[in-house]
């Protein structure tokens, strides 16, 4: 699957955006996250943001299986707006509560881990050609689709660190 077919960009900005299929580029950019970094914006920790982009993409990759709780009647426009075209996620949007506990033993294996779903992500989808999994919030989607929002989702992550521009 070539990635020039699959990436999310900004047109109109000058923003960097994160590209899932390049995992050298991810790895330069997490280097410069630490335990101690703050957000430009929200309440989530270095590791905590980690964890949440780990968990969404085990939702795409088949290690976690979406529970369908019935989708929005809007379903498919907020799919086009979300997921095709160059909106940005906005800053503080709330879509649930942060976890008590961590899940990982410190950064390092929270990052570690990141980059080892997004290999199961990307196998996943060349074993099961085809394959369309739920989004809560947009309807099924393919592995194109997925790539952009997590493209989407994970530039968002990475600017609220500071680690995109």
């Amino acid at each position: 699957m070539p990635a020039a077919a699959v990436k999310w960009s900004r047109t109109n900005t000058n923003m960097e955006a994160v590209d899932i299929t390049d995992s050298d580029h991810i790895k330069e950019k997490l280097i410069y996250l630490n335990a101690d970094t703050l957000p430009l914006w929200g309440n989530m920790a270095a590791q905590q943001m980690i964890e949440h982009l780990i968990e969404q993409v085990q939702y795409t990759n088949g290690v976690k299986v979406p529970v369908d709780t019935g989708l929005p009647a809007d379903y498919a426009e907020r799919k086009q707006r979300w997921v095709y075209t160059d909106e940005l996620i906005p800053r503080n949007l709330v879509l649930g509560q942060l976890p008590d506990k961590l899940t990982y033993t410190g950064l390092e294996t929270a990052r570690q881990q990141l980059l080892a779903e997004l290999e199961t992500f990307h196998a996943y989808y060349r074993a099961n050609p085809g394959i369309m999994v739920l989004h809560g919030g947009f309807g099924m989607m393919d592995y194109h689709e997925w790539v952009l929002w997590h493209n989407k989702h994970f530039t968002h992550h990475f600017k609220q660190f500071g680690l995109t521009q």
